[in-house]
């Protein structure tokens, strides 16, 4: 009986880590998000963006509107949208009425076809030039939230703003994360919302603007997450090996200061130029590839940041698309992965189905991962043999 226990007990563990591990039957890596900017007089349809996105697996975008062809276009798909709330018209959703309006015309039609899982309520408020129009931001997420509510929209989508890193007064170390004291009453108001809705805080975080000012300080290979000593914090003690982590982290710690907890920080744009201007220091193809390779390996990994190691950072890529139309220096046009015509501007081996417009840039991350499934399932079929051999034998002692 002694033999009989012992070896069921083994048999017992195999099983739990077998279930547990990641070689795991249900190995899962959770899609990361796209920006789908339309500033541009030459992108392919809606319909052809949605092929684009399935052949490259990607289940999750973002827009910068309301746009019907495009909710019309991806119902009945698996892709998840955000959609957003345009800075101009948030003073009239200071009136309830009005919000309620505005979700009965661009949410409610296209649901439960279109899955529309959360609403960005204007963009880098906090920041934009037209300061008047921080003081309609809160009012109007609530407002937009109620409406929600009232039609029993709520549970799948939430509300939020996503914010420009410059919202941070410190932000080095990440420990000395704290918002500019000029905004923190509102800021306050908009945490308090976050928290009680259980809704995440959306940050645009971009490495390359830190870089591009202050080249003669900071590591190219830091903010490229290429392999570098990297900083530790001395007030936590985490090591940081890339500026993004460090980025996020300084917000949770200034959320932290306002008095909240249980926030869950996003990042809602982050990518990096693959042209620019001669004054656009780090703008190239070659720090644009590596930039978003390394960004898409770790998102592969489900990595979370030093301060919280164990949540996945949920981060959309900036952008899908070169845009054409965007005004400001050349680095503004030039964030996309893909050309108008669907060409790629580099390959970050999101997939060997899409053209190439420069075979040269490309990249093994869709092979690696290929290896990588591979690996995993000779370890699953391994183990799951080995639990069935113990478990016949731990029968056949018994009997």
């Amino acid at each position: 009986m002694a033999t009989f226990t012992q070896k069921m007990t083994l048999s017992y563990i195999l099983l739990t880590y077998f279930l547990s591990a990641d070689i795991g039957l249900f190995v899962h890596v959770a899609s990361f998000g796209i920006n789908y900017g339309q500033v541009a007089n030459n992108l392919p349809p809606p319909e052809k963006v949605l092929e684009l996105l399935g052949t490259l697996k990607i289940t999750k975008t973002r827009i910068y509107d309301t746009n019907p062809d495009i909710l019309k276009a991806f119902a009945n798909s698996n892709v998840e949208i955000i959609v957003t709330i345009e800075n101009q018209i948030l003073n009239q959703l200071n009136d309830p009425q009005q919000a309620l309006q505005w979700v009965n015309t661009n949410i409610k039609p296209y649901l439960p076809d279109t899955k529309i899982t959360g609403i960005q309520v204007g963009n880098e408020v906090f920041t934009e030039i037209d300061t008047t129009l921080i003081q309609y931001l809160v009012p109007a997420v609530i407002n937009i939230h109620n409406a929600l509510v009232q039609l029993g929209l709520e549970s799948n989508i939430h509300v939020s703003t996503p914010s420009s890193l410059e919202v941070l007064e410190e932000s080095y170390p990440p420990s000395a994360g704290s918002f500019r004291s000029e905004i923190s009453g509102i800021m306050y108001q908009l945490l308090e919302f976050l928290s009680k809705t259980k809704s995440p805080f959306w940050i645009n975080a971009y490495p390359y603007f830190a870089y591009k000012n202050n080249p003669n300080q900071i590591s190219l290979d830091y903010v490229l997450f290429n392999h570098n000593q990297g900083m530790i914090d001395p007030n936590t003690n985490l090591h940081y090996d890339n500026m993004l982590y460090a980025m996020v982290d300084a917000v949770t710690f200034a959320i932290g200061k306002l008095g909240f907890n249980g926030i869950e920080v996003r990042v809602s744009e982050t990518g990096w130029p693959s042209k620019g201007d001669s004054d656009e220091i780090g703008a190239s193809l070659e720090n644009a590839e590596i930039y978003n390779k390394n960004l898409l390996r770790r998102q592969m990994k489900n990595e979370g940041t030093p301060l919280n190691p164990r949540m996945r950072l949920e981060s959309y890529l900036f952008a899908l698309f070169n845009e054409n139309l965007k005004n400001g220096p050349t680095s503004e046009r030039n964030y996309g992965l893909f050309e108008h015509d669907e060409s790629m501007t580099y390959n970050v081996g999101l997939s060997s189905f899409a053209k190439s417009s420069n075979p040269s840039t490309s990249i093994s991350l869709t092979s690696s991962a290929t290896r990588t499934k591979a690996a995993q399932k000779e370890k699953q079929s391994m183990f799951y043999w080995m639990f069935v051999y113990l478990l016949i034998s731990s029968l056949c002692a018994f009997l």
